[in-house]
């Protein structure tokens, strides 16, 4: 069961899961936005190298400012808050058929100036793949998923 709040963040709905846990989407209701919630499992916050490695990925967002990088806005308990991106990921839009060579060579393009942007901080992804990449409705490519940078 998903919580209803978490500090000022009014829970939504569920996005989806992964293997440090679920995302949600949110309400910030200080500032009248909609937010993106990775939460991790009360038992993964008491395991010290989890709490480590979801520290380490609020870190590495927090250090990367780009375009192509869905950016976090902060760390509450067992919580990343962050940049709600609308759009399918790539993995989804790649089921859906065959991407133009222009705009295949356009989101690559992207996917390359994010990964520049991390690699120019020395932060490596390790785990990109299409689906940690969503394309926005205008058509820019967000990068998400740090949690196993280095």
């Amino acid at each position: 069961m998903s919580p209803e709040t978490i500090a000022h963040y009014r829970i939504s709905s569920k996005l989806g899961e992964g293997a440090m846990g679920e995302v949600y989407r949110a309400t910030d209701t200080k500032l009248g936005r909609e937010v993106a919630i990775k939460l991790i499992p009360e038992d993964f916050a008491k395991d010290s190298q989890r709490m480590a490695r979801f520290m380490r990925e609020a870190q590495v967002l927090a250090s990367l400012n780009h375009a192509n990088i869905a950016s976090i806005y902060g760390v509450e308990d067992r919580a990343l808050i962050m940049e709600l991106v609308e759009g399918p990921t790539l993995a989804e839009r790649i089921k859906q058929g065959a991407i133009r060579e222009q705009d295949a060579l356009v989101f690559a393009r992207q996917i390359a100036d994010g990964l520049q942007a991390a690699h120019d901080k020395g932060i490596v992804h390790r785990d990109l793949k299409p689906a940690n990449i969503k394309i926005t409705p205008g058509g820019t490519i967000k990068l998400l998923d740090f949690g196993l940078a280095k």
